[in-house]
């Protein structure tokens, strides 16, 4: 939802109702993941979507059924039969979407979700309430019983990042719980045009970007557009001092042995989920030499990610950007690199090692 965020604040300051339709589960190849999500206005307008088009004709009316009734509704919506105009997913798989009115979105939930600050929403999917009943963590306010229990399984997946159905309870009432967390972070290390590339499709995947190097005259906010910050500092001293995790993403693109050792020194000790370095093949094989003259260990260079990107055939900097992104997804996602074409893997993964 937080692709929408800002068109339902508008909606909002002008006073309309809108309906937000969720995708909670998927079964088989589904075309959105859990947490897609689709507005409509009662002025009709739509925003976002739940299918890719499969069934966001049926999804929209049932929007303005909930408009009119205020009443949550679950439905699922599966495989298309041999009628053409079939409500149905033509991938073949199943999508379980929740339809909510809007007066159970606080203000301050709509805006937490739209500044990037972490919170969850927990969604009944059944019980004797009906679909639909919200809470949300942080909490708004006093909690006892079940409750208590959803706030609590809520705020676990919100520090994991992870989106998803839990079952709670002895009768395994079942709950949809969506974390809104803080965007990952890219960190582009070296101010050269390759990395004004990179900085500028990590903005377009969702990454809070950060381009960091030693020269004054080259790191520069007008260079660096699209970056969220520009910092100017030794690489290895500010990434010793600034905030990484699993989901944190440095792309090493300085290829000077002055900055790259100590650099990736400090980056593969850290807990990013993806380190990667550029360079040639014999500046890779050079690299390696002095990381483990400096001590880097064995199982610690393994996760390092040189020449980086994937084997695109990439010449110009956003060639090589897409490159470098697209090994990115793979490694997020678990996907092979190899084309779709002849391949039976599923193309959609359910699971993200590095981000959820």
């Amino acid at each position: 939802m937080r692709e929408i965020a800002a068109g339902l604040a508008e909606w909002r300051a002008a006073g309309l109702r809108f309906a937000i339709a969720t995708v909670v589960s998927t079964w088989r190849s589904a075309p959105r993941p859990p947490g897609a999500a689709m507005a409509v206005a009662e002025t009709g307008e739509v925003l976002g979507s739940v299918s890719g088009g499969c069934v966001e004709a049926a999804v929209y009316e049932l929007a303005r059924t909930v408009l009119e009734t205020g009443t949550p509704v679950l439905e699922t919506y599966g495989v298309a039969d041999d009628d053409a105009f079939a409500v149905g997913l033509t991938c073949g798989g199943t999508i379980e979407v929740l339809v909510q009115p809007d007066t159970g979105l606080p203000d301050r939930v709509l805006s937490a979700i739209r500044e990037g600050r972490a919170i969850a929403t927990a969604s009944m999917l059944d019980g004797g309430d009906g679909p639909g009943r919200r809470l949300h963590v942080p909490a708004d306010g006093p909690l006892d019983g079940f409750d208590r229990v959803v706030a609590d399984q809520a705020a676990g997946m919100l520090a994991a990042g992870a989106t998803g159905v839990v079952a709670l309870g002895a009768q395994g009432r079942r709950v949809f719980v969506q974390s809104f967390a803080p965007p990952p972070r890219m960190i582009v290390f070296g101010a050269i045009d390759f990395a004004a590339a990179v900085s500028r499709i990590g903005a377009f995947l969702g990454y809070h970007v950060t381009v960091c190097d030693a020269r004054p005259v080259f790191t520069t906010r007008r260079r660096f557009p699209d970056a969220d910050e520009v910092v100017v500092r030794w690489p290895h001293e500010y990434l010793a001092t600034t905030e990484v995790d699993a989901r944190t993403v440095l792309c090493v693109l300085t290829h000077d042995p002055k900055f790259d050792v100590p650099l990736l020194t400090e980056a593969l000790r850290s807990p990013a989920g993806y380190i990667g370095a550029m360079g040639s093949r014999a500046t890779h094989d050079d690299r390696m030499r002095r990381l483990r003259a400096a001590g880097v260990p064995e199982t610690s260079l393994a996760r390092l990610r040189s020449p980086i990107g994937l084997d695109l055939g990439a010449r110009t900097p956003e060639e090589t950007a897409v490159s470098i992104a697209a090994e990115i997804i793979a490694a997020t996602w678990g996907g092979t690199g190899h084309p779709l074409t002849g391949l039976e893997a599923p193309i959609h993964r359910s699971a993200a090692p590095i981000r959820r």
